[in-house]
């Protein structure tokens, strides 16, 4: 086996690609033909394409170091027998399994349903019967090109956003497999991703909340919930695995502690005496606090029914609950800072989003004031 330092150009970004070519001799084909076995592995570094200036020359000059160093090293691996041999029976795992395999091990419904479609494209595109040996860099481009191309149900093209949502969970996959040493790289790396386009961020006004308060709902747990999350800020699916041990009496107040589903971190927020009110009855300290909350179609559609039976015309979702109590925290004066810890984001980024919705608003009641005429 032979070790290559290969370059590859990246025309829209400017910077040309390092990676490692590994030759590891031939094969022959059914129909006779002799086929050249070889491994790559991306390195995730990269050279400026004409540097202009001595710093972009050094950067250049210490990642190619780097990327010679790394090559060192797999040239030193090969020849004590490392690389190579148990990684090749390992390529022969069926990578539609393995993906599979990852999907039934996530534990929250946020984004599941993203995983499912992701498994379902990888299978249309290529069928069930894939090993990590057939995935290089042009699989990856060309299963992006599917994705450019392929259509819902309902015959319509995907978004784009559901297209890099997608790409992203194919690309993670591959990462796991990184870590468990079963590929040496990801060549999924190489293309880049689609761009996300920022979506409509649903919310209700606090007279809309009024108005639901208000309006008797079908499913008196969905009501309460809902009403909960618009007044705490927390996801469906923290909401629906809370329990009584989660609820504390601080002092003249309430507080809940439970750790997220999405990220995992531990979380602790007071509460208002409304939200408390929401919760009715103390139960069982391992009992459900909203017992007969679940995540079902028929919920959704009750849900709608509910906030068109207040006469709100919007397309509201259990998630905009959310997105409100975010809206009226910033509206009422609340520092961003401290309604990132609320809401339990880990990037202020995230929060920041929201305060593009109150810049919008504060600026449409600007423009409310009639022309005094001049």
């Amino acid at each position: 086996m032979k070790v290559f330092l290969r370059q590859r150009k990246q025309t829209k970004k400017g910077t040309i690609s390092l990676y490692l070519e590994i030759y590891k001799g031939t094969t022959q084909t059914p129909d006779g033909k002799t086929k050249p076995i070889r491994d790559y592995e991306y390195l995730n570094l990269y050279l400026i394409d004409k540097p202009s200036n001595p710093i972009e020359k050094q950067q250049n000059k210490e990642n190619l170091k780097l990327a010679e160093s790394i090559k060192a090293k797999r040239e030193l691996e090969i020849k004590n027998g490392v690389y190579g041999f148990t990684n090749e029976f390992k390529k022969q795992t069926n990578f539609i399994e393995y993906f599979k395999n990852l999907v039934s091990k996530k534990e929250t419904k946020g984004n599941l349903g993203n995983w499912y479609s992701t498994q379902i494209h990888l299978e249309n595109f290529a069928g069930k019967n894939v090993t990590f040996k057939d995935i290089d860099l042009q699989f990856a481009e060309r299963f992006k090109d599917y994705l450019n191309k392929a259509k819902k149900k309902d015959g319509k093209p995907l978004s784009n956003n559901s297209k890099a949502s997608y790409f992203a969970k194919f690309r993670a996959a591959l990462n796991e497999a990184v870590k468990e040493k079963i590929i040496y790289g990801n060549p999924a790396v190489e293309t880049g991703n689609f761009k996300t386009i920022e979506s409509q961020r649903e919310y209700l006004t606090l007279d809309e909340v009024r108005q639901l308060a208000q309006t008797e709902c079908r499913y008196d747990v969905l009501k309460r919930a809902f009403l909960f999350s618009c007044l705490t800020g927390i996801r469906w699916s923290d909401i629906n695995n809370l329990v009584w041990n989660d609820v504390q009496k601080i002092n003249d107040g309430w507080r809940v502690h439970f750790r997220q589903q999405k990220t995992k971190g531990q979380q602790y927020l007071d509460i208002n005496q409304q939200a408390r009110d929401l919760m009715q009855e103390v139960g069982k300290p391992d009992e459900r606090v909203f017992i007969g909350l679940k995540y079902s179609n028929y919920m959704n559609v009750a849900l709608q029914l509910w906030v068109m039976k207040a006469g709100i015309t919007k397309q509201i979702t259990f998630h905009c609950a959310r997105h409100t109590f975010a809206v009226l925290q910033l509206t009422l004066g609340t520092e961003i800072y401290t309604l990132s810890k609320m809401l339990g984001h880990n990037d202020l980024k995230t929060t920041q989003i929201y305060t593009k919705i109150v810049d919008e608003k504060i600026k449409e009641a600007a423009n409310k004031i009639p022309d005094i005429n001049l």
